[in-house]
């Protein structure tokens, strides 16, 4: 029904609903493109930062797995689907240790990751791993960057003014050159602008009732190949299971969407994957 490339899900993977193998085996067998899994380390039990999406916390939210090793479980199983990171907090990270967790998964997956990086929301999580939230956007450029450093050079340096380090080997590098395709994630002007002059490509978080932001996708996708360059990609996230949607994205020139299915059991959540398979092919 839709002449989008690709289509895949995004989901919050717990240690209650469906395991990250199962999940990935059961995807592929439909034909879903790719995989991508959130992140969050912890949620602090005093927590004053407002939930983005309204009201109370969903529970999932303070179970999810470790991005990179459920991921790498699906790597194992599994042969086309791309795994992707939807989207890790790389200013939470340590850039020396994130960028070994990335070049392994790349490696382990035969070149099948995709990168998804953001800064986060949680402010009380954010100072736990000791980033103040003001400069979260600078810390997460300068992982960035000096993750590119790492995978790029047999001998890395950097010096910045939140990462700093000499002379550093760190194998195995990523199996895709120069390295997996970096997404930066969130709805706002600052992420666009990140995406644009850091990564390779953006992920909006998809909300039909935000008409600046559907104009802001598809006039970002609607730019010719000069002006976003020809391997800029934009990849629609927590997209709804309906037609409607996947229609408008489809008609922007999105190069792929992440459908987010509810958490459910296991029987249940077979049946949500048959009935969104069913509305993609």
């Amino acid at each position: 029904m839709t002449e989008i490339m690709k289509i895949g899900i995004i989901a919050l993977i717990t240690d209650e609903g469906m395991g990250p193998v199962r999940l990935a085996q059961e995807l592929e067998q439909r034909g879903f493109s790719s995989m991508f899994a959130a992140e969050h380390t912890h949620i602090p039990y005093l927590r004053e930062t407002p939930y983005p999406g309204g009201g109370t916390l969903p529970s999932p939210y303070y179970r999810t797995l470790d991005p990179f090793v459920a991921l790498a479980s699906a790597a194992a199983v599994t042969t086309q689907i791309r795994l992707g990171t939807g989207i890790a907090l790389a200013a939470q990270r340590h850039p020396i240790l994130m960028a070994k967790e990335v070049a392994s998964l790349d490696f382990i997956s035969n070149g099948r990751l995709i990168l998804g990086v953001g800064a986060g929301w949680n402010r009380e999580e954010m100072r736990n791993h000791g980033v103040d939230p003001a400069a979260r956007m600078a810390v997460l450029r300068e992982h960035v960057l000096a993750m590119k450093s790492i995978w790029a050079n047999e001998r890395s340096s950097f010096n910045g003014h939140h990462v700093t380090f000499q002379a550093i080997c760190s194998w195995p590098k990523t199996d895709q050159k120069p390295h997996p395709p970096i997404l930066m994630g969130g709805s706002s002007a600052t992420s666009v602008e990140f995406a644009l002059n850091y990564c390779n490509g953006w992920m909006p978080i998809y909300n039909a009732e935000d008409g600046p932001l559907l104009k802001q996708i598809a006039d970002l996708c609607g730019m010719n190949s000069g002006s976003r360059g020809s391997e800029f990609k934009v990849i629609a996230c927590g997209v709804p299971p309906e037609a409607r949607a996947i229609r408008f994205l489809a008609e922007s020139g999105v190069d792929e969407i992440l459908i987010k299915p509810r958490a459910l059991s296991v029987d249940d959540s077979l049946f949500e994957l048959d009935r969104i398979a069913s509305l993609i092919n």
